[in-house]
């Protein structure tokens, strides 16, 4: 383990760069993610340029008591950056933070760490609005790896830092993650439902990864109501686990599907749930295709403008796109994902692009080509995209 947590300081995550550049604007920064992402170790990278910095976990019992009186404790370090992980395990810091942060309001005093937590960003959005900024951390990215580990290994094996770097761990990890998580840490975050439920929603959930939710069915099979299994799955995205995209609408007089499609969020997850043990079995696998899809998205979306939203879209007559990127509610790009070696637009593609107006349409591929198809729409590898194309959308 120790071996692991070395080279983890080898992968520089690219977030580091923008969450010291938040902490000189803003006086409290939120780093927010899954448990288990690197959200310590990058806070503790982080703290090597802040060296009079304290660090605080709520889930040790010493530092758990030093907020008992919160206010007294720390207004001794108001000329130093305060780090607090696990923070939503002392919800009622917030109001204290905003007085502590109103008598002084310099930037980089506090990053807060919270694993997943929908009450950290409601309670904290409430208490420190204006205050704060959130950096949400993804699992390993593919800008991050690349070239000294394979594409191949961090889409199989999923974006974690230590099921990645050791494959020895990696059932036994993935294992433990998911029980865990059912059985105690979503459980601490407000989850409703009993592990076994949770546990069959979310593998019921990756059977439908990258196709549309379907509601009623998954409600009738775990005997729930509707209105509480849309609660499950919103908490769910909430916590990180799982992603819906919502498919784009317009005035566009259109037979729409208006319902999103589901993904989980992580590769490694997704495979380990459907049973899926080895790149081998991933190829033989009727998800692959699917399970690229999403790997691919989970690649893009990080790397996505602030002021751009993403979408799918798809009509009951057949017209399709994986992925609509829109500025300002205005479509700009379209984006298919394919794995095989068929990288022809279908009919349905090409009807949904003149439809939306895109100028800029891309079919993202496994393979590192760059070419034009059409003057419309150009084939490339994700790892080319993501650095020549997506800066410029």
């Amino acid at each position: 383990m120790c071996f692991i947590l070395y080279i983890c300081t080898m992968i520089k995550r690219l977030g580091q760069q923008k969450i010291e550049s938040l902490l000189r604007g803003f006086p409290c920064v939120a780093i927010i993610g899954p448990r288990q992402v690197g959200k310590t170790s990058l806070a503790k990278q982080i703290r090597k340029n802040y060296p009079n910095s304290i660090y605080l976990d709520m889930e040790l019992q010493n530092d758990f008591l030093k907020l008992e009186d919160a206010e007294t404790y720390l207004v001794q370090f108001e000329d130093r950056l305060i780090i607090i992980d696990e923070v939503q395990r002392r919800k009622e810091l917030f109001p204290v933070l905003r007085a502590l942060i109103d008598m002084n309001r310099e930037p980089g005093r506090f990053l807060l760490l919270g694993s997943a937590a929908p009450d950290l960003i409601r309670d904290s959005s409430e208490s420190l609005a204006g205050r704060i900024a959130y950096f949400e951390l993804s699992p390993l990215l593919a800008k991050e790896i690349l070239p000294n580990y394979k594409l191949n290994d961090l889409w199989f094996r999923g974006g974690f830092p230590d099921p990645f770097l050791n494959l020895d761990i990696w059932l036994d990890w993935m294992n433990s993650f998911i029980n865990t998580y059912f059985e105690r840490d979503l459980p601490n975050l407000g989850f409703p439902a009993d592990s076994i439920t949770g546990k069959r929603l979310w593998l019921m959930l990756a059977h439908l990864h990258g196709n549309l939710v379907k509601y009623s069915e998954i409600a009738k099979s775990l005997e729930l109501s509707l209105h509480t299994i849309k609660k499950y799955i919103a908490f769910l995205e909430n916590a990180f686990l799982i992603r819906t995209i919502q498919p784009y609408h317009s005035n566009i007089k259109k037979r729409l599907v208006k319902s999103p499609k589901v993904y989980i969020r992580d590769s490694g997850i997704l495979h380990f749930l459907l049973g899926i043990e080895n790149h081998e079995q991933l190829m033989g696998n009727p998800k692959m295709g699917a399970s690229w899809e999403g790997f691919v998205i989970e690649q893009l979306i990080p790397s996505i403008p602030l002021n751009r939203q993403f979408f799918f879209y798809r009509t009951h007559d057949g017209a399709e796109l994986d992925l609509v990127i829109t500025k300002g509610g205005i479509p700009v790009s379209g984006i298919e994902i394919k794995y095989g070696s068929d990288i022809r637009l279908s009919r349905g593609n090409t009807e949904a692009i003149e439809t939306l107006q895109t100028t800029n349409n891309f079919i993202l591929i496994k393979n590192e080509e760059d070419y034009s198809l059409t003057n419309k729409t150009r084939v490339c590898g994700l790892n080319i995209f993501l650095k020549k194309y997506l800066p410029e959308i």
